[in-house]
């Protein structure tokens, strides 16, 4: 069975379809099988998912599923891939739980903003209610700037988790975004190294799950 990681944040602009999706394509460049499914009635993983379709690649597969169809699209997917990959929409409430229940590991990103840092911890006690391991990834982050160290600070305080890695506020994401790619499908730049380095995150955290 492949594994089920689910992309999830109380608070909007966090940054969860664009970690989803460049993890996707990191492992599908490994040569990884995976799928994503979308939950999300904003549809923006959809729409990237069919322009990458339009432009020829087809190294994916996707999917969508009402919030309480995720335990039946996970028992089917995780059959047939290595990784199933789950974006949510921007809440937490008894939605967003059956995602929670089939995941491997749930990985929360936190733009730069104590705003956010508060939003995560609901997300995260929802996730122990559930006994699901969680991941706090800084996401959107500015270098040097003192916001960014501050709430660096205030996620190592949460009783989660805390990826090692940091993923900058760059324009290439959303450029990748745009063309139906993933950062790494992009020419090289620190964004490279970035996802590419997330990516082996995740695969250590679910190799000592």
């Amino acid at each position: 069975m492949g594994h089920v990681i689910t992309l999830a944040q109380q608070k909007g602009g966090s940054g969860k379809t664009t970690v989803a999706i460049n993890l996707a394509v990191a492992f599908a460049r490994q040569g990884a099988s995976v799928a994503l499914v979308d939950t999300d009635p904003q549809g923006s993983m959809g729409r990237w998912f069919m322009t990458r379709r339009d432009a020829g690649r087809e190294d994916l597969d996707f999917s969508t599923a009402s919030a309480w169809g995720v335990p039946y699209e996970c028992d089917k997917l995780s059959r047939t891939h290595d990784f199933v990959i789950i974006d949510t929409p921007p809440k937490v409430d008894s939605d967003l739980r059956p995602a929670l229940r089939e995941s491997d590991l749930v990985l929360v990103p936190v733009a730069a903003s104590q705003v956010d840092v508060w939003a995560t911890e609901a997300v995260l006690e929802l996730a122990a209610r559930e006994r699901r391991p969680a991941m706090v990834l800084l996401n959107r982050a500015k270098a040097g700037a003192r916001v960014t160290a501050a709430v660096a600070e205030a996620l190592a305080g949460l009783d989660a988790a805390q990826a090692e890695t940091v993923l900058g506020n760059r324009v290439a994401y959303a450029e990748a975004l745009g063309l139906g790619q993933g950062v790494l499908e992009r020419p090289k730049g620190p964004w490279s190294a970035e996802v590419e380095a997330l990516a082996q995150e995740i695969l250590a955290a679910l190799d000592g799950e």
